[in-house]
């Protein structure tokens, strides 16, 4: 089977302004060194990996540090490096915008002048906060701006607010949980409801939320909220979109496609801060997946994006 060259959702873009920060605060990425980055080093990858266009961000813990006027300034300092990137390749890459989330005015303003301005393709979002979720009721301005434009979200997964696991970087373990509570929160709280323009990416096939939907619709509807219908918390779940880093695997790809909408799982390697090696291992997987339907891996690889991304669309 011959795939086409493939749009890559979950790309890391890393701006040397933002890897001297959180090493002058000793910080790093739950865990996670920093790698090297550079958009040459990214080209080849993507040569290497079929992959035709990545659509960068910047991964966690984000950009807000702990300092609203501190995260303003790298918000925009990291957007504009990336504008840039984009500009200077503009076939081989994207742009997520970086968001100073809690700061709700200072969020607003910087996804304001990233859309309009920079010409961002969306907006990444950490799965909270500074331990907030992406629910909560205070972050509506910022929904609703996303709203009217129609954008694409991002929303990559943070350390939630609790110790690491021992011995456990949070990638490998409370990322995925992460994912599953923001989506969840987003879905309780109404937000994917309220504002239906905006198009919501969920990392890592969306955690364990593919797997555990009818847990989440099942006990809602009974228990957490007799007044809303099952049908209703499922629909709200499917309108999220999925991508497949480090989950195009055996197990997790069944149950991923078999709870998506069609059209809503995109390709995902999380290069660099997944190496190469990692890529090659889940491409595999994807690549040798013997029960895709007609048109459904090209639909993975690129068709579903070219939706979300015209201006990567050929």
């Amino acid at each position: 089977m011959t795939f086409p060259a493939r749009i890559d959702v979950h790309q890391h873009i890393v701006p040397p302004v933002w890897a001297q920060t959180l090493a002058a605060q000793g910080l790093d990425s739950g865990g996670w060194a920093i790698p090297d980055w550079s958009p040459k080093s990214a080209i080849a990858m993507m040569d290497q990996q079929g992959i035709a266009s990545g659509v960068l961000s910047v991964t966690s813990p984000g950009i807000h540090l702990g300092d609203d006027a501190q995260a303003r300034d790298l918000a925009r300092a990291v957007n504009e490096y990336g504008a840039e990137v984009v500009k200077d390749n503009p076939d081989r890459f994207g742009h997520f915008a970086s968001i100073p989330l809690p700061d709700v005015d200072a969020a607003v303003a910087e996804a304001v002048h990233a859309l309009d301005t920079l010409h961002a393709d969306g907006v990444v979002l950490m799965s909270n906060a500074r331990g907030r979720y992406l629910g909560d009721p205070d972050f509506e301005p910022l929904w609703a701006e996303l709203d009217r434009r129609a954008a694409n979200v991002f929303v990559h997964p943070a350390q939630p607010p609790m110790p690491l696991l021992p011995g456990t970087p949070a990638p490998l373990a409370d990322y995925v949980f992460d994912t599953t509570r923001s989506a969840l929160n987003l879905v309780l709280n109404g937000v994917m409801s309220r504002y239906p323009n905006v198009r919501v990416i969920l990392s890592h096939g969306g955690g364990f939320l593919p797997y555990a939907a009818y847990r989440f619709s099942g006990l809602t509807s009974t228990v957490v909220d007799p007044d809303r219908e099952a049908e209703d918390v499922l629909r709200d779940l499917k309108r999220f979109y999925f991508d497949t880093a480090l989950s195009a695997s055996p197990s997790a790809l069944p149950a991923l496609l078999a709870f998506a909408e069609p059209g809503h799982v995109l390709y995902g390697s999380d290069w660099p801060f997944a190496p190469q090696e990692a890529g090659t291992y889940y491409n595999h997987f994807l690549e040798t997946y013997p029960d895709f339907t007609p048109g459904q891996a090209e639909a993975i690889n690129r068709k579903s994006a070219e939706i979300l991304f015209p201006r990567l669309a050929r």
